[in-house]
């Protein structure tokens, strides 16, 4: 794959290796979803081997859907991940809604998840009151916002230095939990005794906090422009990511499940700090906190790096506001379009300042998007079947199509139980089409690629 085969006035520049694609992957997974989500997994499913075996296939399903992002990030090694496969595969005015959707929803929304989590996590060793908490979110969003301004390199080390330490950290616990706690192997009983009388509605059920947990496995396919030798390095990024955060995700849960049984584990809210709790008593709890502080930032540094690509790919096919396609001489960086998702994040914490809502809000969007790129591989296999590939997805047809039909159930599932804020993501959509009607009425074109 040449390093030519990018859009022609895209002017970041290929300084990422495998490694910091690997990572951001990492960090982009490993957030708040593993120390949070386990509870409500464990009351749906009560059974400690199907508990496991649930998470093992979230991240098999995610894996599905990196296979096709992978031939599409390979064959397209642009800025702006989806919305170039969405345009390419069906129309610009697709490319344009799902980038559109992507950047106000699913990275903005994001970006103000996390820093509201942030600040509720803050809160364990601070006091800080409704105002302090969103002082605490905007500042946060304004100084991972200012690391990825100054340089690629400085969000690519940061991310790097922050997911080493959260990989050190997981794998610690999973090593020193059975090692020095206080739990019990009995908790992990039984493995497979009496499975089948856990009913299938409740595995369904159990997938929608799961695949939420691995959300953002995707994530260098977003920078290919900026990744050095993407045709070989966006598949092997996401593989490599996938495979350490999902055995991360089966040793921590196994770690759970040694720490507190699975009639405690259901329903219970903080499982990492819990079960810490429980094998070394409050100062596990208090160094679980910590870890989980640690772990918001990363992700936040991740999401923060990513999602101005998207504004930046759209801004440069004239799809977006003027100016943000500019490049900052110095940085190097898509300095306006980092500083309009930070502006945009920030309205969010102050307008939607429940933390579930937003987490609501941003996950159906998500879904929606890595249904839609995810269609755009069969579309691009019929209208493109002579376009150089580097990779071809693993499975096709029906590997994908196991993704496909996964995240379709819990489209479904949250648009019945919250049908409020998804209803806000589809809105977000669809304020669009104006914009994209005036966009193509100032005179923007679609480039042609080779």
């Amino acid at each position: 794959m040449s390093t030519d085969d990018r859009h022609q006035l895209d002017r970041l520049e290929r300084g990422l290796s495998l490694t910091d694609a690997t990572m951001l992957c990492v960090s982009s997974v490993i957030g708040v979803g593993i120390f949070l989500t386990p509870g409500r997994v464990a009351d749906v499913l009560p059974h400690p081997g199907v508990f496991l075996a649930a998470w093992f296939l979230g991240g098999i399903l995610s894996l599905a859907g990196a296979l096709a992002n992978a031939e599409l990030g390979a064959m397209y090694p642009h800025a702006g991940g989806d919305y170039v496969y969405l345009r390419e595969a069906y129309h610009p005015l697709a490319g344009f809604l799902v980038g559109w959707l992507s950047f106000f929803v699913i990275y903005a929304g994001t970006v103000a998840t996390l820093a509201v989590g942030f600040a509720e996590g803050l809160e364990r060793f601070v006091t800080l009151g409704a105002a302090g908490k969103v002082t605490a979110a905007v500042a946060i969003t304004m100084l991972t916002s200012w690391i990825n301004y100054v340089g690629v390199r400085s969000g690519a080390r940061f991310n790097n230095v922050t997911a080493v330490i959260k990989i050190i950290a997981l794998a610690a616990l999973a090593v020193v939990g059975p090692l020095l706690g206080t739990g019990q192997l009995g908790h992990l009983q039984p493995l497979v005794e009496g499975a089948g009388q856990v009913p299938l509605s409740g595995l369904g059920v159990a997938l929608s906090p799961i695949l939420f947990s691995y959300l953002g496995w995707n994530a260098s396919v977003y920078v290919a422009s900026e990744i050095r030798d993407p045709g070989r390095n966006v598949p092997r990024s996401l593989f490599l990511g996938l495979l350490i955060c999902t055995a991360i995700y089966l040793l921590i849960n196994a770690v759970y499940l040694y720490a507190l049984p699975i009639a405690t584990l259901r329903g219970e809210v903080r499982v990492g700090e819990a079960a810490a709790r429980a094998l070394f008593g409050d100062a596990g709890g208090t160094i679980t906190a910590l870890l989980v502080l640690a772990s918001v930032v990363g992700c936040l540094n991740a999401t923060i790096l990513v999602g101005p690509r998207i504004a930046y790919a759209m801004a440069i096919d004239g799809h977006f506001f003027p100016g943000v396609h500019l490049v900052h001489e110095e940085y190097r960086t898509p300095y306006v379009a980092i500083v309009a998702q930070a502006l945009t994040a920030i309205a969010l914490v102050v307008v939607l300042q429940n933390f579930p809502s937003v987490l609501d809000y941003t996950t159906f969007a998500i879904v929606l998007a890595t249904m839609a790129d995810t269609t755009a591989l069969y579309a691009l296999r019929a209208r493109q079947p002579k376009r150089r590939r580097p990779y071809l997805a693993w499975g096709y047809p029906w590997v994908p199509a196991l993704y496909l039909v996964a995240n379709l159930g819990i489209a479904v599932a949250m648009a019945w139980g919250r049908p409020k804020e998804c209803a806000i993501a589809v809105a977000v959509a669809a304020t669009g089409l104006p914009f994209y009607a005036w966009f193509r009425r100032a005179g923007a074109s679609t480039p042609q690629y080779d």
